[in-house]
C-alpha cells in the first residue's frame, strides 16, 4: 500500500477482485503448508489462534464495543497481548516471521492482481490514450506536437533509505509474481505444477534472512538500482515507446526518434550531503558500473539488429555516405573477425552494426583500463553513437526499408537516446555551507575583498562571487589542495570534469545546492566548477557543461524562493551561465524538510504557491524553469499517486519538462514487473501531457483563485500554528523516542546514509525526514502525514468558509489530491495500537501529548468526513478499504509483539530484573527479533519513511 501505488487496481471488476482473494488463500495456505514443513504445526496453530482473535478484536472495536480502558483495550485484545507476551523469544521471533513473510505474499498477489487488470483493460482506456486523444480534441494536433517535441520526463532514482526488505527477499517475491500471473485452473497438472514452484521460492524465502548483516554501500545501492532500471529499459520502456509513437501516428504527430521524451537519472553516487560514504572515488566507481551496463545493453540490443537487418545489395541498395563510413571503419578496427566481413560482404546493415558493436566493446575496454579516447575507435559520447544509427535509418529510408526504420531500428535508436553510455545521468548534491567553506578557503588565500570571506554578507558574497565567476584569474594553482573537507567537495567537480571526459556530456548534467538560503549558494558552487574547468564565461567560445539547481527545503525557503530566483537571474554573470545552458533553470522542491518542519498541509500549500512563483519569475528573465520534485514514498514526505500530483500543479508550470524523486520502497512496487513499470511510466508521461498542453492558462477566474487562496491560507495558518505547537513542545522528542522504534532503525542496515545530519546535536531538528516519518509509520501514530489538518479545515469552516471548501474538493485538483492523500494516511493510522506503544512504553508524565495527538487524529477524521460525505474513511475506494482491513488481521500481531520486544530491550538497557542479557549485553536474537517487527509493519503497510 505504498502512497504511490496504483490503488485503481484494487477497484476492478468482481471478478478479478475474486481472482485476487483466491491468490491470496492460495498463497496464504502453501505458507501454512511451509510453516509446518519449516516448524511443525505448533507454529501453523499459533499462527491461525493469533488471527483470529485478532481478527475478533477488529470486528468488536468496529462493532462499537465498550473499550475497558483509557487505552481501547477490549478483553480479547487483552487475551492477544497476554499470550504475545508469555512467548519464549525463539517462537515470538518465529512468529512475526509468519506474518511478515505472509505480507509479501499479499503484495506480490496484489500486483498479479493489478497486472492483470491492465491486460483485461482496452487499448483506447490507456492512459496515454486517453491523453493524446483529449488533447487533440481540445488543443489540436499542433499544440499535441509542440508538447511531444518538448518531453523530457525524468524519474530521478535515489538511494534514500526507505526499502526495507532485503534484495535476495524481492527477488523471490518477484519470482512469486511471476509464476501467479501464469493462468492455471484448479485441479490440473499444470496448477499442481505451479503450487510445488510457489512452495519452493517460499520455503526459501522463509530459510532467507530478511535482514541486513551490514550497512550496504553506496556502490551496493547503485547495483541495486541498476537492477530495477535493466528492466525498466529492456522491458517496459522500448515497447512502451513504440506504442507511443504508433497512438501519436494516429492523429498525424511525430515522435522524434533521436531524442528521448523519457530519460531516467540517479543521486546514487552523487548524493554527498551528509553522506561521508559517497566520495569522489565512489563517484568514479559507479559511473564505470552503470557505464558498463548500459554498453552490455547496448551490444544486446546491437545483436538483435545485427539478425534483423540482413538486408543485401544484391537486392536493394544502400546509401553511399554509409558504405563510406563502413570503409572508415575498417581501417580503424582491423581486429575484427575476417570470416564475418566475408560473410556480410554484400549486407552493409550488418557490416556497419559489427563496427558498431566493436567499438562498444572498445568503449567498455577503455573506461575499465582508465585509457584515453580513440577516435573511430570507441565512443566518447552517446551523440556518436546515435549519428551511426542515423546513418542505418537515412539508407533503410531511401532503400525501401521503412518499414524496419520505423520499427525495429526506432526502438533501438530510442533506447540509446534515452539510456546512452551512461544508463541513468548522475546528479550531484552538496550542502551549501561546504562550497562557501571550499571557496572561503581559495579567497582568503589570495587576500580577498579586505575581510575573510566567511565575514562578507550574503549580499556581499553574491557581488564577489558573480565578479569571479566572470574572472579569468584562477583562484590558485593546480593541482588545488584544501584544508579538511573543503578538499573532498572540490575533489568532486573534478571526478565531474573526468566524467563528462570519459563518458560523455549527459553522464552528469546538474549539480543540486541544498539547503540554498540565497542566491550567494548557488554562485559559491558554480565558482568551484569555474576552477575546476566546467564553466567559463569569456573568450571566444565560452561554455557551461554544468547546470546549477538549488534546493529549497523550508517553508522560509519556499516562501523567498522568488526573491532568491530573481537575485540570481539578475546577476549577469550567472544569467550568462543559464544562457548557455540553453535558458533553462532547474529549481529543486524538498517536500521531505518542509513536511517536517512544518505539516503536510503547509508544506503542500507552499510548495503550490512557490511553482506559481518560480514560473512568473523565470518569464521575467527569459528562462524556462525546469522543477525538480523532490518527494517521498510516504505522504508525509510529499508522496501520493504521481499521475494526480503533476496534474495539480499550478497553470504553465508545465512546458513538457519534469523531474521526481523515486525513492526506497516506492521503487520496488511501481518497477519491479514489467507491466507495471509500463503503467507508472504511461501514467507519468499522460499527466505530463495533459498538464503541458492543457493547463497554459488558469482553470479558474482570477476571483476564484483568490477565494481559493484566501480559503487555503486559513487552513495552512491554523495547521501550521496546531502542529508546531507539537513540534515545539519541549518534551516531543522523548515522547517521540519513547514511543516509537527509532533508535532501532539504525541496526536496519537499510542504507549508507547516517540517520541525523552530521553536527546536528540532539534532539529533533537534524534527524532527517526519513527516520522522522519511519518512527511514527511503525508505531502506527502517522503524524507526518495528517497531523494539524483537522485543525486547519476546522478553522476555515469556522470562519464561514464551509461552502467555499466544498467546491474547492469538487474543482481544486491540488485540494483535491492532497485531502485525498490525508485520507487514505488517516485510514493506515490506529490510534488503539498507538494508544498500547504509549501505554507500554512511554512514562506517564508523557501520555499527554498523545492525547494531544489522538484529539486532532479525530477532529482530522472528522473534517475529513465532512467534505468527503463518507460515513467511514475510504467509503470511495471500497477495494483500498477492504485491503487495508485484512492486513490489519496479520499487522496488528507484529506491532502488539513489537511492544512486548521494545519493553525487554529497554528492561535489558535499564538493567531490569527481566532483562534478557547476554554477557553483559542484550540478547542479540531479541534484536533480531526486533528488527523482524520493524521489517514486516514496514511490509505490512507498504510504507516504511
Amino acid at each position: 500500500m505504498a502512497d504511490t501505488a496504483l490503488t485503481s487496481g484494487l477497484e476492478l471488476a468482481d471478478d478479478l477482485a475474486a481472482e485476487l482473494r483466491a491468490d491470496v488463500r492460495r498463497v496464504s495456505t502453501l505458507l501454512g503448508e511451509s510453516l509446518v514443513r519449516q516448524h511443525g504445526p505448533e507454529l501453523l496453530d499459533l499462527v491461525e489462534q493469533v488471527r483470529l482473535l485478532t481478527k475478533e478484536s477488529k470486528e468488536a472495536a468496529r462493532g462499537g464495543a465498550d473499550a475497558t480502558g483509557p487505552w481501547s483495550s477490549y478483553d480479547v485484545v487483552a487475551q492477544v497481548r497476554e499470550l504475545l507476551g508469555s512467548l519464549p523469544l525463539d517462537q515470538a521471533t518465529d512468529l512475526v516471521r509468519a506474518f511478515a513473510f505472509y505480507f509479501h505474499l499479499v503484495n506480490a498477489a496484489e500486483q498479479v492482481h493489478r497486472v492483470r487488470g491492465l491486460r483485461n483493460r482496452q487499448e483506447k482506456d490507456g492512459w496515454l490514450a486517453k491523453a493524446i486523444a483529449e488533447i487533440a480534441e481540445k488543443a489540436g494536433t499542433g499544440v499535441l506536437q509542440d508538447v511531444v517535441n518538448a518531453l523530457d520526463l525524468r524519474p530521478i532514482f535515489t538511494a534514500h533509505p526507505t526499502e526495507a526488505s532485503r534484495r535476495s527477499v524481492l527477488d523471490k517475491v518477484r519470482r512469486l509474481s511471476d509464476i501467479l500471473a501464469e493462468p492455471t485452473a484448479e485441479g490440473t497438472a499444470a496448477r499442481r505444477r505451479q503450487d510445488r514452484q510457489l512452495a519452493e521460492v517460499i520455503d526459501q524465502m522463509w530459510q532467507t534472512d530478511e535482514l541486513r548483516q551490514v550497512r550496504p554501500t553506496p556502490v551496493d545501492e547503485a547495483r541495486n538500482a541498476i537492477y530495477y532500471l535493466t528492466g525498466i529499459l529492456t522491458d517496459a520502456m522500448p515497447e512502451m515507446m513504440s506504442d507511443f509513437a504508433d497512438l501519436l501516428a494516429e492523429h498525424g504527430v511525430t515522435l522524434p526518434v533521436g531524442t528521448a521524451p523519457v530519460r531516467f537519472g540517479s543521486w546514487i553516487g552523487g548524493d554527498r550531503d551528509g553522506n561521508p560514504n559517497v566520495t569522489a572515488a565512489v563517484t568514479r566507481e559507479i559511473l564505470q558500473i552503470q557505464n558498463q551496463h548500459a554498453v552490455r545493453i547496448c551490444i544486446e540490443l546491437i545483436d538483435g539488429l545485427i539478425s534483423m537487418l540482413s538486408n543485401s545489395t544484391a537486392l536493394a541498395g544502400a546509401d553511399q555516405a554509409l558504405l563510406d563510413s563502413i570503409d572508415v571503419d575498417l581501417k580503424n578496427l582491423p581486429g575484427l573477425d575476417r570470416r564475418v566481413l566475408e560473410l556480410n560482404a554484400q549486407e552493409p546493415y550488418r557490416l556497419k552494426l559489427t563496427c558498431i558493436k566493436a567499438k562498444l566493446l572498445n568503449t567498455r575496454r577503455r573506461v575499465a583500463a582508465g585509457s584515453t579516447h580513440e577516435p573511430g575507435r570507441d565512443y566518447a559520447a552517446t551523440a556518436e553513437l546515435l549519428a551511426e544509427l542515423e546513418l542505418l535509418d537515412t539508407s533503410l529510408r531511401n532503400h525501401q526499408g521503412a518499414l524496419a526504420a520505423d520499427g525495429a531500428l526506432a526502438r533501438v535508436r530510442r533506447a540509446a537516446a534515452s539510456f546512452g553510455l551512461h544508463l541513468a545521468t548522475l546528479d550531484i548534491r552538496e550542502h551549501a555551507d561546504h562550497h562557501h567553506d571550499a571557496v572561503g578557503q581559495l579567497m582568503d588565500r589570495l587576500g580577498g575583498p579586505g575581510v575573510r570571506y566567511a565575514e562578507l554578507s550574503r549580499a556581499q558574497r553574491l557581488e564577489v562571487l558573480g565578479a569571479e565567476l566572470a574572472s579569468r584569474r584562477p583562484l590558485s594553482g593546480h593541482p588545488i589542495k584544501l584544508d579538511g573537507a573543503a578538499d573532498g567537495t572540490y575533489d568532486v567537480f573534478r571526478e565531474i570534469r573526468r566524467g563528462l571526459r570519459t563518458f560523455g556530456p549527459d553522464v552528469v548534467e546538474t549539480y543540486i545546492i541544498s539547503m540554498t538560503r540565497g542566491a550567494d549558494d548557488v554562485l559559491a558552487a558554480a565558482v568551484l566548477a569555474r576552477e575546476a574547468g566546467l564553466v567559463s564565461l569569456f573568450g571566444e567560445a565560452p561554455y557551461a557543461k554544468l547546470g546549477f539547481a538549488p534546493l529549497l527545503e523550508t517553508v522560509e525557503e519556499l516562501r523567498a524562493s522568488a526573491e532568491i530566483v530573481d537575485a540570481l537571474l539578475s546577476n549577469s554573470s550567472y544569467r550568462e551561465l543559464v544562457r548557455l545552458r540553453g535558458d533553462v533553470q532547474e529549481i529543486m522542491l524538498g517536500y521531505s524538510d518542509s513536511n517536517k518542519e512544518s505539516g503536510v498541509i503547509t508544506s503542500q500549500w507552499e510548495i503550490h504557491k512557490t511553482q506559481s512563483k518560480l514560473r512568473d519569475v523565470a518569464a521575467k528573465h527569459g528562462v524556462r524553469v525546469r522543477l525538480f520534485h523532490g518527494r517521498g514514498g510516504s505522504v508525509g514526505r510529499g508522496g501520493g499517486p504521481t499521475y494526480d500530483a503533476i496534474l495539480a500543479q499550478p497553470n504553465g508550470v508545465l512546458d513538457g519538462e519534469i523531474k521526481f524523486t523515486e525513492q526506497g520502497e516506492v521503487i520496488a512496487d511501481k518497477y519491479s514487473l514489467p507491466e507495471l513499470a509500463r503503467e507508472n511510466l504511461e501514467l507519468s508521461l499522460a499527466a505530463v501531457l495533459q498538464g503541458s498542453a492543457l493547463h497554459r492558462a488558469p482553470r479558474t477566474t482570477k476571483d476564484q483563485r483568490d477565494r481559493y487562496g484566501h480559503v487555503m491560507d486559513t487552513v495552512s495558518d491554523a495547521a501550521f500554528a496546531r502542529y508546531r505547537s507539537l513540534i515545539d513542545d519541549p518534551d516531543l522528542p522523548a515522547y517521540f523516542v519513547a514511543s516509537t522504534p527509532v533508535e532501532q532503525l539504525g541496526s536496519l542496515n537499510i542504507g549508507s546514509r547516517p540517520s541525523k545530519r552530521p553536527d546536528s546535536g540532539a534532539g529533533l531538528e537534524g534527524l532527517r525526514a526519513i527516520p522522522w516519518v519511519f518512527g511514527w509509520t511503525q508505531s502506527r501514530q502517522i503524524v507526518p502525514g495528517w497531523f494539524g489538518v483537522g485543525s486547519g479545515l476546522k478553522a476555515a469552516r469556522e470562519a464561514g468558509h464551509t461552502e467555499q471548501l466544498a467546491v474547492m474538493m469538487e474543482h481544486w485538483h491540488f485540494f483535491r489530491s492532497v485531502l485525498s492523500n490525508v485520507e487514505m494516511t488517516l485510514a493506515k493510522t490506529d490510534m488503539d495500537i498507538a494508544g498500547y506503544y504509549v501505554s507500554t512504553l512511554v512514562p506517564e508524565e508523557l501520555h499527554r501529548i498523545f492525547h494531544a495527538i489522538r484529539a486532532e487524529f479525530d477532529l482530522t477524521v472528522a473534517e475529513v468526513r465532512a467534505l468527503t460525505g463518507e460515513n467511514l474513511l475510504l467509503d470511495a475506494q471500497p477495494g483500498l478499504k477492504r485491503s487495508l482491513e485484512i492486513r490489519d488481521q496479520y499487522l496488528d500481531p507484529i506491532s502488539y509483539l513489537q511492544v512486548e520486544l521494545l519493553r525487554r530491550i529497554r528492561a535489558a538497557g535499564s538493567g531490569s530484573s527481566d532483562a534478557e542479557m547476554t554477557g553483559g549485553e542484550i540478547d542479540e536474537r531479541l534484536q533480531r527479533a526486533m528488527l523482524i517487527t520493524v521489517n514486516g509493519v514496514a511490509a505490512g503497510l507498504r510504507n516504511t519513511g
